[in-house]
């Protein structure tokens, strides 16, 4: 299984059609695997337990009985560019964690809860991503 960018709307209302709680996952201004791990532990609500290593996030992420009930599990990635440039090694395993827990569940894991990650695509035109909270307005400024 490989996880290829795409556009995160039809994600969101297919998981939102079939029951899923979604997760997001933004890694705006994430620059270092410290980073990456607090904000997964922040976004995906993961328990003290799983520490700042690789391993304990791939163990979380095959467990799930820490997240309240659900149908399945939707992870959307946002913003997540920047930090797989900056980062790509660490990029490159952050990755195969999620694809390790994609395969996991769907080879049928502990139940038949459903668990998928999206890397979204940012929204054409330079938009705001779709379930992202609203921007703050813009003020004008006065003339004269």
């Amino acid at each position: 299984m490989t996880l290829e960018p795409q556009p995160l709307a039809p994600a969101l209302a297919a998981a939102e059609e079939a029951g899923w709680t979604t997760l997001r996952l933004d890694l705006d201004g994430v620059r270092s695997k410290a980073g990456l791990m607090a904000r997964c532990g922040e976004a995906l609500r993961l328990p003290e337990w799983v520490g700042g290593n690789w391993d304990a996030l791939a163990d979380a992420l095959r467990d799930l009985s820490w997240l309240p009930g659900a149908a399945g599990r939707l992870v959307a990635v946002t913003s997540w560019r920047g930090y797989a440039g900056e980062r790509a090694g660490e990029w490159e395993t952050f990755v195969e964690v999620l694809e390790e827990a994609v395969d996991f569940w769907r080879k049928g894991g502990r139940g038949e809860v459903g668990f998928a990650v999206v890397l979204a695509l940012p929204e054409a035109g330079g938009g705001p991503v779709v379930g992202a909270p609203p921007r703050a307005p813009r003020l004008k400024r006065r003339r004269g």
